[in-house]
């Protein structure tokens, strides 16, 4: 069982390797600049939630750029029909296509003939596909219908999407804000995180907005309130609101021509204009405009609004202007920002924001780092009392487990939010699970009477199979959470995958190579694994399918009441299923909650929901979801904030978010879709690793489980939000963890024993691993347990009920679990038997018949 000395070098550089990367997170920048070039630099990157910035997600307006692109080929259609001079009635356009009608079946034939010029057969960049552009058909013989082929739409999407995420990345540029991350997230949603960014009001103007600048000549001659509309011409309101302008339609230039844009000021008046300039194409048709139109006023629009309608004094010959307004300064920069940026190809909408106040996120770091070594030093005074020297071994490798795990995260690039520290505390726990199956199989295979390394390699070899069913049971739960969650619970799949990954590596090979070392260095015959407590006894004989009845009873009872909780009261669910908004705000003074809800409810809100959150200085804020879309949010926000801020002139704004209807109903339906995946996915698991009556009675236990744990959340009245999807997800991996562990030892008996009953094996195993499965809850529980203590509210819906979920997955394991796969395999027998007798009749009856003839 020696280990190769090559072996041996590899996990030393292995080990090394991953010291090093992550040995930058405990250095200060200073010291960082002071190691030689060659020496790993790269830091883990803090999430929102610990450094404090904000995130807006924004979605493209799709149905404008259909539109926008029908609308667009509805005028090519006249034209090409003009010119064909085919005989037409009209030419409607609607949400998702263009009907022409024709006067006759013909007509209608030459109108498609015409059409198939419009049409391209060609790859679509981005779809991966060929395909024609357009869908052209008749319909009701006389109607040609012309719609956007889905190919194409999907290209046009994508093209759209990759145009605007340069557009924002040039705007956000523009503004100076330090590493901002900017991504396409899905089909048709852009992702920015502006690190230390308070106020996200700024940037939802600036990013919001299509920018998109035209100039017009005003209508002197058209007089509203006297006359019917006059074709041709549109009333545009200014930038305030306050007054219309009689704007003409035709666009006399575009912004496309601009290549400059500056803040400045007026040297007369001193208010803030805004400069711009031209191309030499642009500067030549704006000259010939302002030569041709001396003395009419030349409105400029952008976005539908005229920020100025200037009259033309002079011609203008070299290619620049100003743009004066009743603009403040900050409403000058964004706006030279934004036509130095650029013109949007489509409408952007904000979908989803959230704010994180510095000191909130230095708090969080504050909480994570106290309440994770909390539960680390639960965890490695847990280990050393039970199994004495030998646990110091399985707590070396449990600190490598959190060092390397760091290491990979900086490796990796990796973010780190406050839910990852939990994925990383509660890691801690789930990695001495290994550890403790191992120490249990050695202790067994000496107390059989093997000898040193003999005892060592069978109590490795009989615990990995189950070291790698209950990590691989993990980590599908972890995938999903990671394939369907979204932010900083997306950081909590990373650290849970990568501390399920490393913890393959440290608790099972290297402790391996650091025990073989110690039994050969010291020449130990006999390994006598001992606590220095002990805590449980080894040989129990407890008749636990005596009480299956009783068992099995009150949880069904349980999950009955966890039900009718569920119906009523109901969950408290948060923002994020429910859309709305969430402020948590700090002030100068003790607040008084009844005051300031009175002052909020004159807002016209509806619901506003006010609870303190550790002093009587800070508020957590939740309203209702407003109606009017994802816009009428962001009003909302700005109405209660106006309204806290007059409450008490001096308030902090730690944390905010908003949820638009639209990404609430996503993140329900992918949460609980999530869930599902997952179990399902659990019981081909174990159906393929043992037999169908284990798989059923591991998810008839887990429906129990989850059952109770979401009757617990309506109990307590805990927010359900993503963070407690993640606690779901992580316990449905950790309840069928459990399971495997006693299943694994009912497998190997049933092998062993094959004419024992399986009432008495099923006894005799639950007996045989009643330790392990105790100790193993006991080191996840106490992991988890500071954290759900002072985790505060961001970490509360997963920290608590994980605590709570652990004590119930443990008990089911006994009490549920095991009394349902006897009930099956009882059921099973039964069935064999029957069969086997109805066999046996039929072969008597048959011999009978034969004997006659």
């Amino acid at each position: 069982m020696r280990a190769s000395k090559w072996k041996i070098a590899i996990y030393l550089t292995i080990l090394l390797f991953g010291v090093l990367t992550a040995l930058p997170n405990m250095l200060t920048p200073t010291q960082l600049e002071k190691l030689p070039d060659w020496f790993p630099k790269k830091k883990v990157t803090l999430g929102l939630d610990l450094r404090g910035g904000s995130q807006i997600v924004l979605e493209i307006d799709t149905q404008s750029l259909i539109q926008k692109r029908l609308e667009d080929i509805s005028t090519e259609t006249r034209e090409l029909l003009r010119d064909g001079k085919i005989p037409i009635q009209t030419i409607t356009t609607s949400s998702d296509s263009i009907i022409i009608s024709s006067t006759d079946i013909a007509s209608a034939e030459s109108i498609l003939d015409v059409l198939k010029k419009l049409n391209n057969d060609s790859p679509h960049v981005g779809s991966g596909q060929a395909g024609p552009d357009l869908n052209i058909k008749i319909t009701d013989s006389t109607k040609v219908r012309l719609s956007l082929s889905e190919t194409y739409t999907t290209a046009l999407i994508k093209s759209a999407v990759d145009q605007s995420l340069e557009i924002v990345r040039r705007r956000i540029d523009q503004i100076g804000v330090s590493e901002p991350t900017i991504q396409r997230v899905g089909v048709d949603r852009i992702l920015v995180q502006l690190p230390g960014l308070q106020d996200p009001s700024h940037l939802r103007e600036l990013l919001g907005s299509t920018a998109k600048m035209t100039f017009h000549l005003l209508d002197v001659d058209f007089h509203p309130g006297t006359q019917v509309q006059k074709r041709g011409v549109t009333m545009l309101p200014d930038i305030d609101g306050t007054h219309m302008y009689p704007v003409q339609d035709k666009v006399m230039l575009g912004g496309e021509n601009l290549t400059d844009s500056r803040t400045g000021f007026n040297p007369q008046s001193g208010a803030p204009i805004v400069s711009f300039k031209f191309d030499k194409v642009g500067a030549r048709q704006f000259t010939r405009i302002t030569q041709e139109n001396i003395g009419k006023p030349l409105a400029i629009v952008m976005d539908g609004k005229v920020l100025s309608a200037p009259v033309i004094r002079e011609a203008i010959t070299e290619g620049s202007g100003q743009i004066s307004g009743h603009f403040t300064v900050q409403e000058a920069t964004t706006l030279s920002a934004l036509l130095r940026a650029g013109a949007l190809p489509v409408p952007l909408k904000v979908i989803e924001e959230r704010t994180v106040g510095p000191d909130l996120g230095i708090d969080a770091i504050d909480i994570g780092v106290k309440s994770g070594l909390a539960g680390f030093g639960l965890v490695f005074a847990f280990m050393l009392f039970l199994y004495g020297r030998w646990g110091l071994i399985a707590n070396f490798a449990l600190a490598l487990n959190v060092v390397l795990t760091f290491g990979a995260l900086s490796l990796l690039n990796a973010t780190l939010t406050l839910p990852g520290i939990a994925g990383i505390v509660l890691g801690i726990g789930l990695a001495v699970d290994a550890n403790v199956l191992i120490n249990e199989r050695i202790r067994e295979e000496s107390g059989k009477g093997r000898k040193g390394l003999a005892a060592l390699d069978a109590g490795f070899n009989k615990a990995y199979a189950t070291i790698i069913d209950s990590n691989l049971t993990a980590l599908i739960a972890t995938i999903l959470l990671f394939y369907f969650g979204t932010g900083a619970v997306k950081g909590f799949a990373v650290t849970m995958a990568l501390g399920i990954c490393i913890s393959m590596f440290t608790a099972v090979s290297v402790v391996k190579i650091i025990m073989e070392s110690i039994v050969v260095h010291f020449n130990i015959k006999d390994i006598r694994i001992k606590p220095l407590i002990d805590f449980f006894p080894h040989d129990t004989k407890i008749p636990f399918m005596k009480a299956r009845f009783f068992g099995i009873g009150t949880s069904i009872l349980l999950s009955l009441l966890s039900v009718v909780l569920f119906i009523h009261p109901g969950l408290n669910y948060g923002v994020d299923f429910k859309g709305g908004i969430l402020i948590e705000a700090t002030f100068n003074k003790p607040v008084d909650l009844g005051v300031l809800r009175n002052s909020l409810a004159h807002l016209g809100l509806g619901d506003v929901a006010l609870q303190e959150v550790g002093t009587q200085h800070s508020i957590l804020l939740r309203a209702e979801r407003q109606e009017g879309g994802e816009e009428a949010q962001i009003q909302a926000v700005g109405k209660i904030k106006t309204s806290l801020a007059e409450y008490s002139g001096d308030v902090k704004f730690d944390r905010t978010e908003v949820i638009g209807p639209k990404i609430s109903r996503e993140l329900a339906h992918a949460g609980i879709f999530s869930v599902i995946l997952a179990s399902i996915c659990m019981l081909f698991y174990i159906w393929w690793r043992f037999e169908w009556p284990f798989a059923v009675g591991a998810i008839a236990t887990l429906v129990l489980d989850i059952t109770k744990t979401i009757g617990f959340f309506a109990l307590t009245g805990l927010e359900f939000n993503l963070t407690a999807i993640a606690a779901l997800l992580t316990l449905v991996g950790y309840s069928v963890n459990d399971k495997v562990v006693v299943y694994d030892r009912m497998r190997e008996n049933m092998r062993l024993y094959k004419d024992v009953s399986l009432r008495d094996i099923i006894d005799k195993s639950i007996n045989e691993t009643l330790g392990r499965s105790l100790y193993t809850s006991v080191t996840a529980f106490l992991s988890m347990l500071p954290m759900a203590i002072w985790g505060g509210s961001v970490v509360s819906s997963f920290a608590i009920p994980m605590v709570f979920g652990i004590v119930i997955a443990a008990s089911s394991s006994v009490f549920i679990a095991a009394p349902i796969l006897l009930f099956l395999g009882d059921w099973r027998a039964k069935r064999a038997s029957e069969s086997a007798q109805q066999i046996g009749n039929f072969t008597i009856t048959l011999g009978k018949e034969e004997g006659k003839s």
